[in-house]
């Protein structure tokens, strides 16, 4: 590939880079795969093989009993002989095509530098230097006499620019604010989470110390009962540790977004600025009206309902529940006729003395 020596020069390496680059034929940058001729000249193998057909008409294919066939270089006129495998029996350039790899890569990641002022994309040479208003978007002062903002209201970029950097800055401030609510509901939560853990722990305790006195004839409702409480526990932390993640996901979106709003406030180009303002605005907006998650509701983490009492009557046990249903109530109503002195059972029950 035969680079000048100007690109080391040139003040522009990747343009003078995207010169060398091109194909002599499409003048385009060339596509793969790439081969090179015996004068050391570049070309598309599509362009190459164009090239040879037209040249050489009655070679149709690869396979060809023609034995082979001749053409020009189109950089040097250098005649370029070929066997009976055509364009395809050239070598490929496989550095030319790696450079072309890493050129498009190089190309598709390069940033706008800080500072440097945006151009216009239909007026190459035209700077960014008005505000449409009714298009919402910066443009040029061509754009506005010749071009697509003709018809449209127009104002100077430095009151656009301070108006969206105050309504950024508001929105930053609201963001922050709304973490900080995320941050404190995030905290309730876990310390509900823990208390729910506490007081499960102290039911099944009292439920364990409970059922002691009538081992061998409790064990079996024992255990049944510690799994509903159990149960109840999983569903209950289960749910609030969905909703710390939610809060704490929401959190990090969040404060994704104040990093980026931060860092668009230290932009001091007010067309870069402008050109990313308002989607940004929009973005923190939309994020702020769907960040709403839902709460538990207060005593969520009580567990009073799975508090049992053993003093009950013994004959009660087969039936004991936490909660008593229609049956049980009558039962126990045949049981308070017969027992003199003694309390109705409810939801604590009581065992004979």
């Amino acid at each position: 590939m035969d680079f000048q020596p100007s690109i080391l020069r040139d003040g522009s390496p990747m343009e003078s880079l995207e010169k060398q680059l091109l194909c002599p034929i499409c003048l385009e940058m060339f596509s793969k795969p790439v081969v090179i001729l015996p004068c050391q000249h570049n070309l598309c193998r599509k362009c190459a093989n164009d090239v040879f057909q037209a040249a050489n008409p009655c070679w149709q294919s690869r396979g060809s009993i023609i034995p082979g066939g001749r053409f020009r270089c189109p950089s040097c006129r250098h005649e370029v002989l070929l066997d009976r495998h055509g364009v395809y029996g050239l070598q490929r350039n496989l550095l030319v095509e790696n450079i072309i790899d890493i050129y498009k890569q190089e190309c598709s990641s390069r940033p706008m530098k800080k500072g440097e002022h945006p151009m216009c994309k239909e007026h190459e040479d035209e700077r960014i230097n008005i505000y449409c208003v009714t298009c919402e978007v910066p443009t040029c002062s061509m754009c506005k006499v010749f071009g697509a903002h003709k018809d449209c209201e127009v104002a100077p970029l430095q009151s656009i620019f301070q108006g969206q950097k105050s309504e950024l800055n508001n929105c930053i401030s609201m963001l922050v604010a709304g973490n900080d609510r995320i941050q404190t509901i995030i905290s309730q939560l876990e310390d509900s989470c823990r208390s729910t853990e506490e007081n499960s722990e102290a039911a099944k305790r009292e439920l364990c110390a409970r059922f002691d006195a009538f081992v061998a004839l409790l064990e079996e409702k024992k255990t049944e009962l510690l799994g509903r409480i159990g149960r109840e526990q999983e569903d209950k932390t289960g749910f609030v540790q969905g909703l710390i993640h939610k809060y704490k996901e929401q959190l990090e979106k969040s404060s994704r977004l104040v990093e980026t709003a931060i860092q668009a406030m230290e932009e001091t180009g007010e067309a870069t600025f402008l050109m990313n303002a308002k989607q940004l605005i929009k973005t923190i907006v939309e994020a702020s009206k769907g960040g709403r998650l839902e709460k538990i509701e207060q005593g969520y983490e009580s567990m009073d309902a799975f508090s049992v009492s053993l003093d009950h009557l013994a004959d009660a046990v087969r039936a004991l529940d936490f909660e008593a249903d229609e049956e049980d109530e009558e039962f126990y109503e045949e049981v308070e006729e017969e027992t003199e002195g003694d309390s109705a059972p409810g939801r604590m029950v009581t065992a004979p003395q």
